[in-house]
């Protein structure tokens, strides 16, 4: 069975779009991408660099798969660029789309049970980057095991968020956390059971 890990930057009210750059993703008139880019030092380089760390293939939704296979082909060096173009590519879409960048592989018709079949297969662990509407459909069916979360000391109000109409209650376990000098949290969970409630202060 494949471990499957969604990796997201977050603004601190949950804002997940456009974080690269202003023209990643407008939709709705969305007027702060590229909101990640002041935040970069040598400290967030390392901690990115122990994550995109292979052996992985990566699961995306077809708008992230655009916008990293019109970039990633040309900039295969570095720590990034080199295992994104050699591992292997899984694409969900409920259309037929041309996948023009090698080892990509369409996940389409009955999607749920396509990535229910995906996990349980055999392979390396599927990072899932971006492709905010498919993790809405992996945290609702519970099939995201573990979240890698990057927190940036700043709120947008609007815009695409992680945690929208697929989030389901699920316990979580933090089994890693840093904090850079320009107040980036990155924070690492791991599912961990049911909700557990109680009352403050009972015995």
């Amino acid at each position: 069975m494949r471990k499957i890990v969604v990796l997201s930057f977050l603004t601190l009210d949950g804002v997940m779009q456009a974080p690269g750059g202003p023209e990643e993703d407008p939709s709705s008139n969305f007027k702060f991408g590229g909101w990640q880019a002041p935040y970069g030092n040598e400290a967030s380089m390392q901690e990115m660099a122990k994550q995109i760390n292979p052996p992985f293939d990566l699961l995306l939704g077809r708008k992230t798969y655009d916008i990293f296979a019109s970039y990633w082909p040309q900039h295969t060096e570095g720590f990034v660029g080199e295992p994104f173009d050699s591992c292997h590519k899984y694409v969900v879409s409920h259309n037929q789309i041309d996948l023009p960048w090698k080892n990509s592989e369409l996940v389409t018709g009955d999607v749920v049970a396509a990535l229910k079949s995906l996990k349980n297969s055999d392979g390396p662990t599927l990072q899932v980057h971006g492709s905010g509407n498919l993790v809405q459909t992996l945290l609702k069916e519970d099939l995201v095991d573990e979240l890698w979360l990057k927190f940036y000391p700043l709120t947008l109000g609007n815009g695409k968020k992680l945690f929208e109409e697929g989030t389901i209650p699920a316990a979580f376990e933090l089994i890693d956390s840093v904090v850079t000098s320009d107040g980036v949290i990155f924070a690492n969970y791991k599912r961990a059971g049911e909700v557990k409630t109680g009352t403050v202060g009972a015995p």
